[in-house]
């Protein structure tokens, strides 16, 4: 016999109540995603300003955006009633609210996202620009995740599977369920191009739910003990709706790709979007009620283990060289985005080759180099162990921060994307290429290329997570642990990428100048290693030690290991920049004088002086004025 456990209740009514105010939080939310993607993305642009229709879409967005923050409000008491397992007239209470939302990880995530909703509704009228549209969609996509991070995946055994696999979930979710509402948003005459280049992106969103719908329930369901429960008939109805919902969407690219724009019914098309649409909203009613109620559980319960509690995974044996190299614990948010940037990098090769272009080897080579590198240091065996050992954490970190951002730069992936995004689908709209130029020459790109500003996010960093609350803090949650990586990760392809970059960069630095910022990196890395080496204190919080990590002996010793583990690991890859920056300086200068040179002949054989020629027959009448005046 076994049993659902689930959150704590105030009653029938107030758990009634949650569902509900989950729903229509999540429906109004994927409302907002739709209209800033309709605005944003499906609409053509006029040189980079919403058009017409775009315009009109911001209302639709400030009306769902006020809906979500409505919904957001009810979620923070509905959710605090069943925790406490008190009336609703319990918790309406000033001084019961504000502890919650300040003091409790899942009250201040609660909070966020309210504040996000609130923010959208705020701006979304305002907005005149793509680049404003697809920033709010950024916002509403990080509010929708802030509550994940604290959902009942975050208590499951397999911690990074469970809530990565579910925020990509929550994503891939967002996008399509948002673009067949932005289809219906739509006249009929703005369907046709809206509807291909929104049939590209929910094929990848419909691979997306699906795959991440597996690997939670894999990570999350108990199979031997679940198919009799309430909870399980609930999903397997979902998971045929989802069914249902793929087959119509495969309706809809048949039908696309079969027939010219002019020779599709758009009525009977508009129709069937609605029917998708109803079917979803039932879906999502149902994914609202397996969020308020937990998976279930075997009689006694999960095993206490203060590894999986802290650390979000088992604690694993003594490193050796085959459980470094074999280990695997998938941290499935890091592994979504890999495994997006290699369909969009084997893509842009691919249609290279179909032009007849000729993308280079090395640069294919250096992007799977870097990608191994990623996936190695925080999901296979190197992240494994960093969860438990600051040297093993130091290790990814120079990994993550210095190794594969360089094989990243070399591998180009911007001139990759520039040379296969497409472009406006008028000569008005800039399309997505557009776009990125657009983004690549703003002010705010020239100052993250500032060489002077890539040194303090490389380096500068280093000191405010390590000799700050923040390290330990951050290792604590795996929403600080995840956006800790993905800092390494950005700040090391920023600093590399103004450096040795490849890719284009609208004020690159003199090589001088490039020089010397390698050699000021090199003296504060050594700075910073040297001083966690020489600390007599612990910087983690005490995170590692409550771990009790039978391996790891003496907490400060393996502390002092990493701070010399990152000196060697920092300095190696920035010495070898040194050694590429010289020989770019060089060949540039063997460029420029190949340059003057045919020039020279150019102008000859043109009957015209070079310009060194002329220099020197004016300094020898300047030699022969002197003369004649002494």
């Amino acid at each position: 016999m076994h049993f659902a456990v689930s959150l704590p209740t105030a009653g029938p009514l107030v758990n009634a109540l949650a569902t509900i105010s989950k729903f229509l939080g999540i429906t109004a939310s994927m409302a907002v995603v739709g209209a800033l993607l309709a605005a944003g993305f499906l609409l053509p642009d006029v040189h980079g300003k919403l058009s017409k229709s775009g315009l009109m879409i911001r209302k639709v967005i400030m009306w769902a955006s006020i809906g979500w923050t409505i919904a957001a409000i009810g979620n923070i008491f509905f959710t605090l009633a069943n925790i406490l397992g008190e009336p609703l007239s319990a918790v309406m209470d000033y001084t019961t609210i504000k502890s919650f939302v300040t003091q409790i990880t899942l009250g201040q995530y609660l909070l966020f996202q309210l504040l996000v909703a609130l923010l959208v509704a705020v701006l979304s009228i305002r907005i005149q620009k793509v680049g404003g549209a697809n920033l709010l969609l950024i916002a509403t996509f990080v509010g929708i995740l802030a509550p994940v991070f604290q959902s009942h995946s975050a208590s499951s055994g397999s911690h990074g599977l469970a809530i990565g696999s579910l925020c990509i979930h929550v994503i891939a979710l967002s996008l399509w369920v948002g673009g067949v509402f932005a289809l219906a948003l739509l006249d009929p005459e703005e369907r046709a191009g809206a509807a291909n280049r929104f049939s590209q992106m929910a094929l990848w969103s419909v691979i997306a739910v699906v795959g991440s719908g597996v690997a939670n329930a894999w990570a999350r369901l108990n199979f031997a003990s679940a198919w009799h429960s309430a909870y399980a008939g609930v999903m397997i109805l979902k998971v045929v709706l989802t069914i249902g919902l793929i087959f119509i969407g495969y309706k809809h690219r048949k039908n696309l790709a079969a027939k010219a724009p002019t020779s599709i019914n758009w009525e009977a098309f508009g129709q069937l979007i609605l029917t998708e649409l109803t079917i979803m909203i039932v879906a999502l009613a149902l994914g609202s009620w397996l969020s308020v109620n937990r998976s279930p559980l075997p009689i006694g319960g999960e095993k206490f283990s203060v590894a999986v509690t802290v650390a979000g995974l088992p604690m694993p044996g003594a490193p050796t060289l085959s459980r470094m190299l074999f280990l695997y614990n998938p941290d499935a948010l890091f592994i979504g985005f890999l495994v997006l940037a290699v369909a969009l990098y084997v893509r842009g090769v691919i249609i290279l080759e179909r032009r007849g272009d000729k993308w280079p080897l090395g640069r294919t080579i250096a992007f799977v180099c870097g990608i191994v590198a990623i996936d190695f240091a925080t999901s296979g065996g190197l992240g494994v162990y960093a969860h438990f050992s600051f040297s093993y954490h130091m290790i990814a970190h120079m990994v993550l921060g210095m190794i594969a951002p360089i094989a990243l730069v070399l591998s180009a992936p911007i001139t990759l994307a520039l040379r296969t995004l497409p472009q406006g689908r008028t000569h008005e709209e800039r399309g997505v290429r557009g776009t990125l130029i657009a983004a690549l020459h703003s002010k705010l790109a020239s100052i993250w290329v500032n060489p002077i500003v890539a040194l303090v996010l490389f380096d500068g960093s280093l000191f405010i997570l390590y000799f700050t609350t923040l390290f330990g803090g951050m290792m604590q949650s795996h929403l600080g642990h995840f956006a800790m990586n993905v800092h390494f990760l950005l700040a090391g392809f920023l600093f590399f990428h103004v450096i040795i970059g490849v890719d284009p960069n609208p004020k690159r630095a003199p090589h001088l100048v490039r020089i010397v910022i390698l050699f000021a990196a090199m003296s504060i890395h050594a700075f910073f290693s040297v001083a966690l080496m020489s600390s007599s204190s612990l910087v983690d919080g005490g995170y590692f030690a409550q771990l009790h990590a039978p391996w790891v002996h003496d907490l400060l010793a393996d502390q002092r290991l990493g701070g010399s583990i990152g000196w060697a690991m920092g300095e190696i890859p920035i010495l070898l920049a040194l050694v590429a920056t010289f020989i770019l300086w060089v060949r540039d200068d063997s460029r420029e004088a190949k340059r003057i040179d045919r020039n020279t002949e150019r102008m000859a054989a043109m009957g015209q002086p070079d310009e060194l020629a002329e220099y020197n027959n004016y300094l020898a009448k300047l030699a022969t004025q002197d003369k004649k005046e002494v």
